[in-house]
């Protein structure tokens, strides 16, 4: 069985993406990992190349800013790159430049897809999801944020990124996957507040927003990240690759977990979650089968 992996980045020095360990993290899953680095003078290639890995192959790739409706942009990059995977790798790992894969779930990760790889009808392998916020003290736990999503796929050209890439389709249709038993930590949310407001200001380049939203991120500094609707306190460990990240984080956030601003039925859907494990009417890019 072989996997590869494989990843957009762009202007990662800009807007301080931890991609080093993004990557870093999935090179003792991966046979090959491809890297598509955009269009930029950042020194987002040399920092890629900082890893100094035989596994990396560092590909280019202009990305179009006329493809902003829906972050169109970032499901076009992410099938770029997936067409320099070679054809005699089984699966292919896709994982995004703010994400970080935790080393206890390598074993899970190995085992699902070597139980799958010969069931067709299994065309991915679905993840949990754990979103930090502000810090890496805190995660976001309403339902606001997704907490699965597809991240390793059949290498199968008809399989292609879906809307703004955060999942995958086959010819138009909803994967068939099953469980990986693991968890991708998602750290996007984390940064100091003014590279956090200057992260949404260039996103802005690669995304349709209302001209509301623009002319308040054009006009304010800092991110403000006591405007949530509700955290909790993360208390398990990061991976052991972001371990150098978070000593060196030199910015303050304090968030009140207590604090909950619901509206009666996301209070009533939180607290059923909460009991079961169970997500209630939540959308989902893909059919989990038996």
């Amino acid at each position: 069985m072989k996997i590869a992996g494989f990843t957009i980045i762009k202007n990662a020095v800009q807007n301080d993406y931890p991609v080093v360990e993004s990557i870093t993290s999935i090179l003792p899953i991966v046979d090959d990992m491809i890297v598509s680095v955009g269009d930029c003078n950042d020194g987002t290639e040399e920092l890629v190349r900082g890893i100094n890995s035989s596994k990396i192959r560092i590909v280019h790739s202009v990305w179009d800013p006329s493809l902003k409706m829906g972050g169109k942009v970032l499901a076009v990059e992410t099938d770029k790159a997936k067409q320099h995977i070679r054809p005699e790798y089984d699966w292919a790992f896709y994982i995004q430049a703010d994400e970080v894969l935790h080393e206890q779930y390598y074993e899970a990760i190995r085992a699902a897809a070597e139980q799958y790889k010969d069931r067709q009808d299994v065309e991915g392998l679905l993840f949990n999801y754990m979103h930090f916020y502000g810090t890496y003290d805190y995660i976001g736990d309403s339902r606001k944020w997704y907490n699965k999503e597809v991240r390793i796929i059949r290498n199968d050209p008809r399989i292609k990124a879906y809307r703004d890439a955060q999942g995958f389709r086959k010819d138009g249709e909803k994967l068939q996957v099953k469980m990986a038993n693991a968890c991708m930590y998602h750290y996007g949310w984390v940064k100091d507040p003014r590279l956090m407001m200057n992260k949404q200001k260039a996103f802005l380049e690669f995304w349709e927003q209302k001209k509301s939203w623009k002319d308040f991120v054009q006009q304010t500094s800092a991110f403000d990240y006591n405007d949530f609707d509700s955290v909790d306190i993360f208390r398990g460990t990061h991976p052991a690759v972001m371990k150098e990240r978070i000593m060196k984080k030199n910015w303050q956030v304090t968030l009140d977990s207590r604090q909950k601003k619901f509206s009666l039925k996301e209070k009533l859907l939180y607290w059923f979650e909460k009991k079961t494990g169970q997500r209630l009417f939540a959308y989902k890019n893909y059919r989990l089968i038996p």
